[in-house]
């Protein structure tokens, strides 16, 4: 690289780590500073617009599989593994946040959180949230991990999970991978299956979430709890 590009190179960084501190970063240029700092001798301009054009989004970038990420030109599984470990950082400051705050205090975060938990995943997931009296997370743990178009919940292995932990409540979240798709008839009866068996024991199942293409649909806002 001519000294002229080492300067103009410099320069653009800095410019944009000064565009961060003072918030005024757009998405690509948010995922270009990032990427900076795993690929550090490369101008990554090219790559930050690339990952976006094949995504369409930040998010989708985020929870794109490392697979996916590393045959992007110019990534490499390295940089790839770099984005997943800064959503699997975020995932995990959302857990620790619902520890001490109850999980719907602000809904708009939880549902951040199912996205991220879940979103972009090719297979469907599902995980179950227990809950204390106070509707904090005691546990988020999967639950079973399915087909492209398919996946099973265990009435029973929950009720179980559910006492061991001493929960008060319970809250199911799983993913469907293609878009614009809201509850099967499948999870609608053991949504219900599982409602009743908890509340044969005093524990409440306050919601079942799916996320499908970044939208969070619950089952109590569809009235599939009336």
């Amino acid at each position: 690289m001519k000294q002229t590009d080492t300067s103009f190179h410099t320069g653009h960084r800095e410019r944009l780590r000064q565009k961060f501190l003072g918030g005024k970063l757009a998405d690509y240029e948010l995922l270009e500073l990032a990427l900076s700092f795993a690929i550090p001798r490369r101008d990554v301009r090219p790559v930050s617009r690339a990952l976006m054009r094949e995504f369409g989004t930040l998010y989708q970038v985020l929870t794109a599989s490392v697979d996916a990420l590393a045959a992007v030109p110019g990534m490499g599984r390295n940089s790839a593994i770099f984005i997943k470990t800064m959503h699997q950082m975020m995932t995990l400051g959302f857990r620790g946040y619902f520890i001490k705050t109850p999980l719907f205090h602000d809904y708009a975060q939880f549902e951040n959180y199912c996205r991220l938990n879940v979103g972009g995943k090719t297979v469907e997931e599902v995980h179950v949230l227990y809950l204390d009296g106070q509707l904090c997370l005691l546990s988020d743990e999967v639950h079973s991990v399915g087909t492209v178009n398919e996946s099973s919940i265990y009435p029973r292995e929950i009720v179980r999970r559910a006492l061991d932990l001493n929960a008060r409540g319970v809250a199911l979240v799983h993913n469907h991978p293609t878009p614009c798709t809201s509850f099967s008839e499948q999870d609608k009866k053991a949504t219900l299956e599982l409602m009743l068996l908890l509340n044969a024991i005093n524990i409440t199942l306050y919601d079942h979430f799916v996320v499908s293409g970044g939208t969070v649909y619950s089952a109590r806002n569809m009235h599939m709890f009336d």
